[in-house]
């Protein structure tokens, strides 16, 4: 998991933009995230750690104080899981996590508590892209959330989606 941290307060332009290429640069907070304080001194105490084969991330006080990514092309979840189990792991030793008996792990948005786990994939479903309405009847079904592939409130590029629990 070795790898660099990217503080959001004086990072370069260059930089920048290749963390937006990279698709890992978060962005400032909605209108949502401001009206409930998250953003406040934005972007003091903010940045972005990947590791060097940038499998793992790790957003710092963007709306949660981290938020662990662990992704990779191709088909091999198992990989991604465990990758992220350790790292998960590794941080709690350090530093422990808030937790409630009831509500389970603690996070900014009242949406994410319990596992605080959000599983996604970015996938290519031309057949539902052309049919939107389509598309959001099948997640509703299966209780899945559509998003864009830069995240909640971005449109879909290519015909290819966010598709998460």
């Amino acid at each position: 998991l070795k790898g660099t941290f990217y503080p959001l307060t004086g990072m370069s332009k260059d930089v920048q933009q290749k963390l937006i290429d990279d698709h890992f640069l978060f962005k400032e907070g909605d209108r949502f995230l401001q009206a409930a304080n998250a953003c406040r001194f934005w972007p003091s105490g903010r940045g972005i750690y990947h590791n060097d084969n940038k499998t793992f991330l790790v957003w710092c006080n963007e709306e949660d104080h981290l938020r662990l990514i662990s992704m990779q092309m191709g088909g091999d979840l198992g990989e991604v899981y465990r990758r992220l189990v350790t790292a998960v792991n590794d941080i709690e030793k350090r530093i422990p996590f808030s937790h409630h008996d009831r509500l389970g792990f603690l996070t900014f948005c009242p949406t994410n508590l319990g596992t605080t786990v959000r599983a996604s994939v970015h996938i290519k479903v031309p057949k539902l892209a052309a049919n939107k309405a389509k598309l959001e009847e099948v997640a509703a079904k299966y209780n899945l959330q559509v998003r864009g592939t830069r995240g909640e409130h971005t449109e879909a590029e290519g015909g290819i989606y966010d598709i998460s629990n």
